[in-house]
């Protein structure tokens, strides 16, 4: 337990974050990426070959009907997860926001399947996933709903989602998708393990070291070089987290948020001093309450803040599940 009115320090705060887990997420990304790069080169030689995916089990986009909903979402999820985007002729974010995830879709390259469902058009299907807006982004794996997220979002954001989608679905499901590409046949365990990325060490290192100025520094260079590698998302979200909470009161900064509820940064601080203190659960309850009591611009401030925290910890935490569950109640 801190003394009352302790400050915390970013060497006492490495313990609370887990770089194994940043390792490790990296490396099964890392084979996840290899793996597509495989099917991709090998889809790409089928075509030049002639071969054309005809079959409807090769398409990464799909528009599905309360007809085919158990055999295009359901029974295709124990497979691959199926990104489900509920959308309608009328709503313009929708036309922004589905040709971001359809071109992610095509370039993933079989790690997710888009199914697109036109809630006009499919009431039913709309009702039991409890659409109250649109566009909605959700997922099907292995049977099981996984919320994503609602309106119209950038195509950052977006990949950021899919990536720890894909994650989830990897590490807690071991489901890894591209099987339904022609031309594949091997596991992704047989491509060669690449040797670890100088700058990522380097930023692995710096963390270690208690240098998060110069750890952000070398996370951010990795992903202006790689923008999806998972490792560098993680370990920069880390390491930001560390140096939010340097030089922090932790019984000022709760005595704030316990002060005043509405109070945006007063929570989005507990909420850190929360997280680095192994109170993971209420760090999550105290920002999901926080989203239900914020509208507009604050209420996104605080919906990302969760997410990044969500990073920190892992997204196939069965306690980010929870509160991921928590936040689309919220949210919808």
């Amino acid at each position: 337990m801190q003394p009352r009115n302790s400050r915390p320090n970013s060497s006492a705060l490495r313990g609370a974050v887990d770089l194994a887990a940043v390792k490790a997420a990296g490396e099964a990304a890392q084979k996840a990426e290899q793996a597509r790069a495989e099917r991709a080169r090998q889809a790409a030689a089928a075509e030049e070959s002639g071969i054309a995916p005809a079959s409807p089990g090769y398409q990464l986009v799909i528009d599905v009907t309360e007809d085919t909903f158990e055999t295009e979402v359901v029974q295709r999820s124990t497979e691959v997860p199926v990104v489900i985007d509920f959308w309608a002729e009328w709503c313009g974010p929708c036309k922004q926001l589905s040709p971001i995830l359809e071109r992610l879709a095509e370039e993933y390259a079989g790690r997710i399947v888009l199914a697109k469902i036109d809630v006009d058009g499919n009431q039913l299907i709309a009702q039991q996933f409890g659409i109250q807006g649109i566009p909605a982004v959700m997922a099907v794996v292995a049977g099981q709903l996984v919320p994503l997220f609602q309106g119209a979002e950038n195509e950052a954001n977006v990949r950021k989602v899919l990536d720890q989608l894909i994650l989830v679905a990897e590490q807690r499901f071991g489901i890894v998708g591209g099987s339904g590409l022609p031309g594949t046949g091997g596991e992704p365990d047989e491509a060669p393990r690449r040797p670890e990325d100088p700058a990522l060490a380097a930023a692995h290192d710096a963390l270690d070291r208690g240098d998060l100025a110069g750890a952000i520094q070398a996370y951010e260079n990795v992903l202006a070089d790689q923008p999806g590698n998972a490792e560098a998302k993680l370990g920069l979200a880390q390491a930001e987290l560390l140096r939010r909470v340097e030089g922090l009161d932790l019984q000022e900064v709760r005595a704030a948020a316990a002060a005043d509820p509405k109070d945006v940064e007063a929570q989005l601080r507990a909420a850190d001093l929360d997280l680095v203190g192994g109170h993971v659960e209420d760090a999550f309850g105290r920002l999901v309450g926080t989203v239900g009591r914020t509208f507009g611009e604050e209420r996104n401030v605080v919906r990302v803040r969760l997410l990044e925290l969500f990073e920190v910890i892992g997204t196939e935490d069965p306690r980010v599940t929870a509160a991921r569950q928590a936040l689309a109640r919220v949210l919808f």
